[in-house]
């Protein structure tokens, strides 16, 4: 069994065998058997996990967890996750204990997982601070950039004992992103809209990892120095903006509907130049290995859009 969190902040959280240990229901170690060092890591928090020896069955509490655990070849080890992991294809089999944001508690539990991955933005913290109460082991993951990617699969590597493929995987990612950054390094600048969801209208900022790819390819976010990172805007502050190219996702792979919707304005420039494109979300929206897809295509598109430029600009 994995040992609990452990916080740099020294507020010790009373583990689930507690009670077993002062029932006399815990067994003494053999004597003689050596222990072997923790595995150890600081999450996304800042915060050490250490498991005493690596996990074999992982609680997964959102999609883009899910495909790093494929990512470094610990798919096998999930033992449970939540509504749309979706890819790989094999994710469409792992028993599901709810949404990213209503996790059935007691079915974490039934599973008895020897590390519980959270999300740390998209599931309910109570629910989160109730597992680790519990005392499961909780990493908590939150993103914020393509390099936070790379560390994470070393991170998830270590945690799932498959240290060397997390640090292939991350390799890999590193030198692609570096790739893409080389190559559009150069680019004229595109004002750009980036919408994520349309009821209400949402966006993202620089900081936000898709403002990051938008600006790795040249692009200028109209809305990039928000103070939040994915701040609600009105259609009139986007008209007003009058951006060169809008992207959108949507609410599926297929559906190209959010983009669609603007060309009802065809005064605007990007509706006029026809630079309007669908990006699958789960090609930028999810902080995977994938990513670097999504950014390829939104990297292309701004190229199309400065290809329409008139030829006096």
């Amino acid at each position: 069994m994995a040992t609990n969190v452990q916080h740099h902040s020294g507020d010790a959280r009373t583990p689930w065998w507690t009670g077993l240990l002062a029932a006399g229901l815990v067994l003494a170690p053999m004597s003689g058997v050596m222990a072997a060092d923790p595995i150890c890591v600081e999450d996304d928090r800042n915060e050490r996990v250490c498991l005493s020896q690596p996990a074999e069955r992982v609680i997964s509490l959102s999609p883009h967890i899910t495909e790093q655990l494929f990512a470094v070849g610990a798919g096998e080890t999930i033992v449970g996750t939540v509504g749309f992991s979706d890819y790989p294809p094999e994710a469409e089999s792992i028993p599901r204990i709810g949404s990213h944001d209503r996790i059935d508690v007691e079915q974490v539990v039934a599973k008895s997982p020897d590390l519980v991955i959270a999300w740390g933005s998209g599931n309910p913290s109570v629910q989160v601070e109730r597992l680790e109460a519990l005392g499961l082991p909780v990493y908590v993951s939150e993103p914020r950039g393509f390099a936070d990617v790379a560390d994470e699969l070393e991170r998830l590597g270590q945690l799932t004992g498959r240290s060397d493929a997390g640090r292939e995987a991350a390799r890999a990612f590193r030198g692609e992103w570096e790739a893409l950054q080389t190559r559009y390094a150069e680019r004229s600048p595109v004002s750009t809209y980036y919408q994520i969801w349309d009821q209400p209208l949402m966006t993202v900022n620089d900081e936000h990892l898709i403002g990051q790819a938008i600006r790795l390819c040249g692009g200028d976010n109209v809305f990039g120095d928000s103070s939040r990172l994915t701040p609600r805007v009105d259609r009139e502050a986007v008209l007003g903006a009058d951006p060169e190219a809008i992207l959108a996702s949507g609410r599926g792979e297929e559906r190209e509907d959010w983009v669609e919707e603007w060309r009802r304005w065809s005064g605007s420039t990007a509706v006029q130049r026809d630079n309007l494109y669908f990006i699958p979300p789960s090609l930028l929206q999810r902080h995977t290995p994938r990513i670097l897809e999504g950014t390829r295509h939104l990297c292309e598109a701004l190229d199309e859009a400065r290809d329409r430029r008139p030829e006096q600009e």
